[in-house]
């Protein structure tokens, strides 16, 4: 402020009112001291606006803020142009401590409420592009963008006025116009004397008729920023509330269900950090990366830190999980990644696998290879920075040279399962050709492994043959044994006498939670009778919509009864409308009032059976039919289908034709399965539809002629039918179980088909309605 007149024509020429300026130049002689400037400054803006010594801090921020804006005296510039290669907004200067009336919409909470009051400009917000505004009745301070200023009327500034003869002045209180509960005491035009121009004597004798005239309305004088209204609050009786920082979602202390998304937050918390070294020290200790210096030719990708909770089936907090995380988007391909394909177990693999060890009481563990991703081996050169917060001190700039594959990379899936691979390749294990996640040792005693990314299942007959397994694998890679199967892939296991029931009742609980529709009122079917269409105003937010389908296509690995519902509202994620919300929101509903549901699996005779139908022209607007099967074995469900048909279908024999060549197709496959399993059956597959056309179709070549026009690929059905590996039988349409998977049923129809598909629920002794295994339940 001491170049401030050498600076006045600079400022002009940046929209700065003269006003403004000749307020400067008016209260230079104040700043002519040998304090700091920020300090000579601040005191210039509190005595030339009357502004009260408490807000010193307000002063100071706002020297500050225009000496930063100011040019330096022998640059020509302004810090500002310094660091931000521009030039600072003048037009934003507003005098220090003048009247102002800023819009008050946002901090209302009634429609009634003014949108403004006078107010008392006290500097910039440092944090918000706004202004910071003191109400002097309730001493609180607004920041808002729109403001209106009244740049000639300072309200703390003394105002001269000849004291009355009758009654002596009062003591310091600031001319604020408060009303005066009673009318006849309202006193004459007294002077206002301003704190800062008078020092406060608690000594100091008043006599007590200087405040008789306000004894009605207070005890005792005004202060500046005291509240005088009659109404009692909290904070006149000294109880005060700590400040809700509603607008951040940093946690005010610990908790044990906060999730951080960054470094700076989970480095706040005990739990996390030990994880982070946890994973640090796992990632040092099988050499993933070494330190080079970096280069300009050099792909360098970034990492993040992602944390998890890991839950146990009831809920409660397994572990604290900090993983790190390469940004594989950054990768170029060709340069450092190639293949990124990885296989993974199906659905129906498992269920075959499930049916099994119920069926021979096979041994069934699960286990749980410890940071997976970090033992592929990477074929490509892959640089990284440094993790966030683990830098090396000795080389800061260095960066890190993978040697082993890490989670994010394109390639580090395919990279894991090469290496496990290979490890189950020298242990003697071959793979099926029919999933490529399927793994079998056949001598001396068979042994399965069905490989899910880094979930592994074992399996077998004998119980210390896979036991030995997992101790020759243990030595390969980290294992962890969880023991018999409870919880693999969000799906819950419970093993009993009568069976083994599968079912997700936790993560259908957390689905409901997350769409909030934990409190909807339950319905008997989960979709109605009116078909949908493209009709219906378009969502505003179709990522809601998206989030609840993908939730609802992962609960169908165990509730086939929702198989249609959930193909009807994915054919219209590209553009949901509201009334595919509604039907959504139909299957939660659905879903509330069966949480408990799942598939059983019990012992019985092991023949393969399937049931195949479809709906012909069933949609509406491209006129598609919807083909779907169900395949059992024995009285198992292990495989089901509600798919919509890639072509138009002239005639429903043509339409339930199709539908039986992907039906035969699956049975074969499955019959593949059992081969690897080392199971065969002396007994024919049997498909059932209700076509007797489709099954004439399939078994008589005269009847060529009419489908000239229906793909060759659909004729494999014949094929297996004259090489006798097939069986087709007529069922009539009462009992076609796959009439489920391809039309909307009424709720009779829909419950009878449902009792057909081996759902059920387990006793409430066993498992929580809930669907969290119980403690006490052996598994």
């Amino acid at each position: 402020m001491g170049t401030c007149p050498r600076n006045f024509s600079y400022l002009n020429l940046h929209g700065i009112s003269h006003r403004f300026v000749a307020h400067i130049h008016r209260t230079e002689w104040l700043c002519r001291t040998k304090a700091s400037a920020s300090c000579r400054n601040s005191r210039t803006l509190l005595v030339a606006s009357n502004v009260p010594k408490v807000y010193w801090v307000e002063a100071l921020s706002t020297a500050t803020y225009l000496i930063n804006r100011l040019p330096i005296s022998g640059l020509a510039q302004s810090p500002w142009e310094l660091l931000f290669h521009t030039l600072p907004d003048y037009t934003r200067l507003k005098i220090f401590g003048c009247s102002c009336y800023p819009w008050l919409k946002p901090y209302v909470s009634s429609k009634l409420d003014g949108k403004s009051k006078p107010c008392v400009f006290l500097g910039y917000s440092l944090q918000h592009k706004g202004y910071r505004c003191l109400d002097m009745l309730t001493d609180r301070v607004y920041i808002s963008r729109h403001v209106l200023f009244d740049e000639k009327s300072f309200p703390f500034t003394a105002k001269s006025a000849s004291p009355s003869d009758s009654i002596p002045p009062l003591s310091p209180v600031i001319d604020l116009q408060f009303p005066i509960p009673n009318s006849h005491s309202v006193l004459p035009s007294s002077p206002s004397i301003h704190p800062s121009s008078h020092t406060p004597n608690t000594s100091e004798s008043v006599s007590p008729h200087n405040f008789s005239p306000l004894q009605s309305h207070s005890s005792s004088p005004s202060l500046p920023g005291q509240n005088i209204h009659p109404m009692v609050t909290r904070s006149k009786n000294g109880i005060f509330k700590p400040k809700a920082y509603t607008a951040t979602k940093h946690p005010l202390s610990s908790s044990l269900n906060y999730v951080p998304t960054t470094y700076h937050q989970a480095s706040k918390f005990a739990e996390w950090r030990s994880a982070m070294q946890a994973e640090f020290n796992a990632l040092q200790s099988t050499g993933t990366w070494i330190l080079v210096p970096s280069s300009s030719s050099q792909n360098v990708v970034g990492c993040k830190w992602v944390f998890r909770i890991k839950k146990k089936p009831d809920g409660t907090v397994d572990r604290y999980k900090a993983r790190l995380v390469a940004k594989g988007f950054h990768q170029k391909e060709g340069l450092d990644y190639q293949e990124t394909f990885s296989p993974v177990a199906k659905p129906v693999t498992i269920r075959i696998l499930l049916t099994f060890a119920v069926q021979f009481n096979w041994f069934l563990h699960q286990l749980d290879i410890s940071n997976a991703f970090l033992h592929g081996d990477l074929k490509e050169e892959v640089f990284m920075h440094q993790p966030p917060g683990f830098s090396d001190p000795n080389f800061p700039n260095h960066v890190c040279q993978l040697k082993k594959s890490l989670y994010g990379l394109k390639q580090a899936p395919r990279a894991w399962f090469d290496k496990l691979f290979q490890a189950l390749k020298s242990l003697g294990f071959t793979q099926s050709s029919s999933d490529a996640s399927l793994f079998v040792l056949k001598v001396p005693v068979l042994v399965i492994v069905l490989v899910y990314v880094d979930d592994i299942l074992v399996s077998g007959p004998d119980s210390s043959v896979c036991n030995l397994f997992i101790k020759k694998l243990s030595s390969l890679f980290p294992v962890k044994d969880l023991g018999p199967l409870h919880y693999f892939l969000g799906l819950e296991v419970q093993r009993t006498n009568e069976g083994l029931f599968l079912h997700q009742g936790k993560y259908l609980m957390d689905l409901l939670q997350k769409t909030k529709m934990e409190g909807a009122k339950p319905c008997s079917t989960p979709l109605g009778t009116t078909k949908l269409d493209h009709g219906g105003t378009p969502l505003d937010n179709p990522t809601e919509y998206r989030s609840i389908v993908g939730g609802l296509q992962y609960l169908t690995w165990t509730r086939p009864d929702i198989s249609f519902a959930v193909n009807q509202v994915c054919q219209f994620m590209h553009a949901p409308t509201d009334s595919h919300m509604q039907a959504a929101k139909r299957i939660l509903r659905f879903l509330k009032g069966t949480p408990s549901h799942g598939i059983w699996f019990r012992k019985g005779p092991l023949t393969l059976s399937a049931y195949s139908d479809a709906d012909w022209a069933g949609c509406t607007f491209d006129r598609r039919s919807t083909g779907g099967f169900c395949v059992f074995l024995g009285s198992n469900l292990v495989s089901w289908s509600a798919k919509k048909q890639p072509t138009v279908a002239r005639s429903s024999t043509e339409a339930e034709y199709r539908s039986l060549a992907h039906t035969a197709a699956e049975v074969t496959w499955i019959c593949k399965v059992f081969r690897d399993f080392g199971f065969s059956s002396s007994v024919k597959p049997t498909i059932w539809c209700d076509n007797i056309s489709a099954i004439s179709l399939a078994s008589n070549p005269v009847f060529h002629a009419r489908t000239k026009h229906v793909e060759i690929d659909y004729h494999y059905i014949r094929e297996l039918v004259l090489a006798n590996l097939v069986t087709v039988q007529y069922v009539c349409s009462q009992d076609q179980i796959a009439d489920i998977h391809t039309k909307s049923l009424s709720k009779n129809r829909f419950l009878f088909l449902q009792s057909k598909l081996s759902l059920g629920t387990p006793s409430l002794s066993k498992l929580s309605l809930r669907g969290c295994k119980d403690k006490d339940a052996k598994s």
